[in-house]
């Protein structure tokens, strides 16, 4: 059984401060897919360079304290890659690739675009520029999995406020019609979704800071594990772990019936 783990840590020496690193190196997890460093190899210490038990791998942003993913893992790792090719969004640490056999494991920390309309325009480039990175992900007949914050959410019961946000990003109908044709056409999975077709409340992973987001659980979905069909036919259970708070985000957790 391969257990693995998505999380946005909002800044991965905040999340150490608040536990995660404990957290974590009791999950018996096989891939820690982490997004949002908001650091630099440089700045971190020691206990989130070299956890014990595991080997770490970052993608971080040539900006400081911003962006960035990385990957914690007990495997020994055949190939890792960083970026995916595009210089734009690689200078901002999105994209971190390592692969064990057959099987590739991703962690992608894509654009939001809720801060400006700059942003925005970013984040269109940003899914305009990834798409044919999936799709010829998809024929190297490898098993992928994607595992990060997509900052979208996809159908009306990912977030509490659906009719509130139609306009908003993480919700606009362009960003959906992308997921959409990632699920239709090109033929990945939403993991979380196949085993879990109509939660709603529970499924949530993010909630602003704002007002009592978290204690009146009004939330987004918008962390994922999105997988080749049979890797994703492997998932048996799904949960969001949120007895602890590492950041604004919470870690989603699948464990597949997979040998690697």
């Amino acid at each position: 059984m391969l257990r693995i783990i998505s999380a946005n840590l909002n800044g991965i020496r905040s999340a150490a401060k608040k536990g995660f690193m404990e957290w974590m190196a009791h999950q018996q997890a096989d891939f820690i897919c982490v997004q949002e460093l908001k650091a630099q190899r440089a700045d971190l210490e020691p206990e989130i360079l070299s956890p014990k038990g595991f080997s770490s791998y970052f993608h971080h942003a040539e900006k400081k304290g911003y962006s960035g993913s990385g990957i914690f893992t007990p495997h020994a790792i055949d190939h890792v890659q960083i970026g995916f090719g595009n210089k734009e969004f690689d200078a901002e640490g999105r994209y971190l690739e390592v692969q064990v056999g057959k099987l590739s494991v991703i962690s992608v920390y894509m654009p939001s675009g809720s801060s400006s309309p700059e942003r925005q325009e970013a984040k269109f480039r940003f899914l305009e520029a990834f798409l044919p990175h999936l799709i010829a992900l998809r024929k190297s007949k490898r098993q992928i999995l994607l595992c990060g914050d997509i900052n979208i959410a996809h159908h009306e019961i990912d977030l509490k406020n659906w009719k509130g946000n139609l306009k908003n990003s993480g919700f606009l109908p362009e960003e959906r019609s992308w997921l959409t044709k990632l699920f239709t056409e090109v033929q990945y999975v939403d993991v979380y979704r196949r085993l879990e077709p109509n939660t709603t409340d529970a499924c949530y992973t993010w909630w602003s800071q704002r007002g009592q987001a978290y204690a009146k659980n009004v939330g987004w979905r918008i962390d994922y594990q999105i997988a080749t069909p049979e890797f994703a036919e492997s998932a048996k259970k799904a949960s969001v772990y949120k007895e602890q708070r590492f950041s604004d985000h919470a870690p989603l957790i699948i464990e597949y019936d997979w040998k690697l």
